[in-house]
């Protein structure tokens, strides 16, 4: 059976986040993930995590400045050395916070900057983080995402994110494969999970339009996840969606998954 993380970034928006553990464990979630740690102490977090006894699913790299529209710098070749430090710094959170994965945001292609470059850039920096995420015992990931969200993102579909991943030639470099990303950029959702998934360490979800809970769009979850729970698929699913209205309103879908 699927197991599910709540995306404590995405859901339980009407609780601050530090509360937002506890409202994850009320509802039945066993699993967390987030996009970033580093606002928070990791004793804070951790604290949280062995209190409503969660398990720290995924967090990212840092990704430049969130705030001002940035979503990663692998892709930038001036921001080599600031890439280095901030591995250094996740896998820091990540052993504190007992999280085996950490996936990496490549950024949005920088302009006037030669694409072979770029593409350089981004192998280098994940030849780099593989071996260090590695020595910590933890898996290196990395995710395509949809232009249409975040137009310019580097890397945006599956064969894409394989083709580079094979020239970084590590084994430990994995594929996130976003549900909702790749419907929005490719589609063929079941056929491309089954051909690839023993490179695909974690799945996130959302439904689209929208990005909101399974069930709101064109999606067939049931059909899904029966057909991922078939494959033997033993990892987690993190749920990254805005919910239509509540979280809690909107977890009807998960409550088979939860319940068992």
């Amino acid at each position: 059976m699927p197991r599910f993380a709540a995306n404590l970034t995405m859901l339980y928006h009407d609780c601050d986040f530090l509360d937002r553990f506890q409202a994850a464990s009320d509802s039945g979630f066993k699993g967390v993930e987030y996009l970033f740690p580093y606002d928070f102490s990791a004793a804070e977090l951790a604290d949280r995590l062995q209190q409503y006894g969660l398990t720290q699913v995924l967090h990212n790299l840092p990704a430049g400045d969130w705030a001002a529209g940035e979503r990663g710098i692998a892709c930038h070749p001036d921001r080599i050395g600031e890439f280095q430090d901030g591995v250094g710094r996740a896998i820091e959170y990540a052993t504190a916070l007992g999280c085996k994965q950490l996936n990496c945001l490549v950024g949005i292609e920088p302009q006037g900057v030669d694409a072979d470059k770029v593409r350089q850039t981004v192998i280098d920096n994940l030849k780099f983080a593989a071996p260090a995420l590695a020595g910590a015992g933890i898996r290196l990931l990395s995710e395509p995402v949809n232009t249409r969200d975040i137009p310019g993102f580097y890397l945006h579909n599956t064969r894409q994110a394989l083709d580079l991943f094979d020239e970084v030639a590590s084994d430990n470099l994995f594929l996130q494969y976003d549900i909702y990303h790749m419907q929005i950029m490719e589609g063929d959702l079941a056929p491309t999970i089954e051909s690839n998934l023993p490179r695909i360490a974690h799945m996130q979800l959302a439904d689209n339009p929208g990005r909101h809970e399974p069930g709101s769009g064109e999606i067939s979850y049931s059909f899904l996840f029966d057909f991922i729970d078939g494959l033997g698929y033993d990892g987690w699913i993190g749920c990254e969606y805005v919910p239509a209205t509540t979280t809690a309103a909107g977890l009807g879908w998960a409550q088979p998954y939860l319940n068992a």
